[in-house]
């Protein structure tokens, strides 16, 4: 009889047409293929009904399996994975701290950045992939084509030791062609290298001013020229300058032939003779003390003291300076004036400073030999000669403008 009611309290309690009758489903639902499985807590219908699935989800493939805290369809489930992602391919692994997909799971890598090739590597301070992690650069610049080599003390350009020659090196003859030629063929041909370098006779001829002189009163020309031959060391040079008026003819001349040294590469000593022609009055013949060069700063320089045959002493200074705009336009400023230790009342010249001239001429070069040029020039009598030329019916000075040539060969 206890039998039979407990079949009936059964009945009861199950819906109709149950499949698993028989089964201990306690607290399960109806149609439950696990029916007699020990399933509290679980839903129906799960394949892995009977096996010990507390707090798992239904149709867990791992039902059975101690996953308690881990997601539904891990594949690592029954794995220690305790903090852990789902489908992490380290499962298992101490991967506490890092990033899921590291791919050095399971490597210490305590403060280094994600990814690094040196990972596992003692880089304490070191920057990210430096080609020099691990030396000891401690001091030294980065990319040092020197580093580790001792500079001590030297500097970029610094040379090494010289030491003297040796005492055999002197020990022949100054030149060695004496070694193998007699002095009398030596002598000969030291005679023609000096010759052919610097030893032959060269000639000038220059005429510097070739211009028309145009101003106030009676329009003149002028010429000044000089040419040389000799050698580097030594020279006769010839020099001539005069003027005259395009309506009077010829008024005055002089020509200057001189010996000419070298006492540098800058200047020559010149002395010689001077020989004046006048139209009215008489010639004077002088003696000709003088410098001529080139001054610092490119100014050339012509000066000469004249001592006549009657005694009188006279000077003159020129000095003019090539200034090049380009290469064939040249603006040069010149001066001019003469001086007199005496009155020379039948030259019309007065002592002291006699006269002055300044002007300045822009020339254009078509070829270095052949420039024309125009130019303007104020020329002034002074003191006594001023008085001289007053006395006579002269002018004593003004501007003129010049049109002329220079040209050498």
């Amino acid at each position: 009889m206890k039998k039979i009611a407990i079949a009936l309290l059964i009945t009861t309690a199950t819906p109709a047409l149950a499949q698993h009758a028989g089964h201990d489903m306690s607290g399960t639902q109806a149609a439950d293929p696990h029916a007699g499985h020990n399933m509290d807590g679980a839903q129906a219908a799960d394949p892995h009904a009977g096996h010990g699935m507390s707090g798992a989800q239904a149709a867990d493939p791992h039902a059975g399996h101690d996953i308690g805290g881990t997601q539904a369809a891990d594949p690592h489930a029954g794995h220690d994975m305790g903090g852990a992602q789902a489908a992490d391919p380290h499962a298992g692994h101490d991967m506490s701290g890092t990033q899921a997909a590291d791919p050095h799971a399971g490597h210490d890598m305590s403060g280094t950045q994600a990814a690094d090739p040196h990972a596992g590597h003692d880089m304490g301070g070191a920057q990210a992939a430096d080609p020099h992690a691990g030396h000891d650069m401690g001091g030294t610049q980065a990319a040092d084509p020197h580093a580790g080599h001792n500079m001590g003390g030297t500097t970029a350009n610094a040379l090494p030791p010289v030491a003297p020659p040796p005492p055999g090196a002197l020990s022949g003859p100054r030149h060695a062609a004496d070694a193998s030629f007699t002095p009398e063929a030596m002598a000969a041909a030291r005679a023609q290298l000096a010759k052919e370098h610097g030893g032959g006779t060269a000639h000038m001829l220059m005429a510097d001013r070739l211009e028309a002189r145009i101003g106030d009163g009676t329009d003149a020309y002028l010429w000044d020229a000089q040419g040389w031959t000799g050698g580097d060391i030594d020279k006769l040079w010839v020099k001539t300058e005069g003027e005259g008026s395009f309506n009077g003819g010829f008024e005055e001349a002089e020509v200057q032939a001189l010996w000419s040294h070298a006492v540098n590469p800058w200047f020559d000593l010149q002395t010689g003779i001077r020989t004046d022609f006048r139209r009215h009055g008489e010639d004077h013949t002088y003696a000709v003390f003088g410098i001529q060069g080139l001054a610092p700063y490119w100014f050339e320089i012509d000066a000469a003291a004249f001592l006549s045959d009657k005694g009188d002493l006279t000077a003159r200074v020129e000095a003019e300076y090539d200034q090049r705009i380009t290469q064939k336009l040249i603006v040069q400023p010149r001066i001019e004036f003469d001086l007199a230790a005496q009155d020379v009342p039948e030259l019309g010249i007065g002592s002291g400073l006699s006269s002055i001239e300044a002007g300045v001429r822009l020339r254009y070069e078509f070829v270095r030999e052949f420039a024309p040029y125009v130019g303007v020039e104020y020329e002034r009598k002074i003191g006594d000669t001023a008085d001289f030329a007053r006395a006579e019916g002269e002018g004593v000075g003004g501007w003129r403008a010049l049109i002329g040539l220079r040209a050498w060969f």
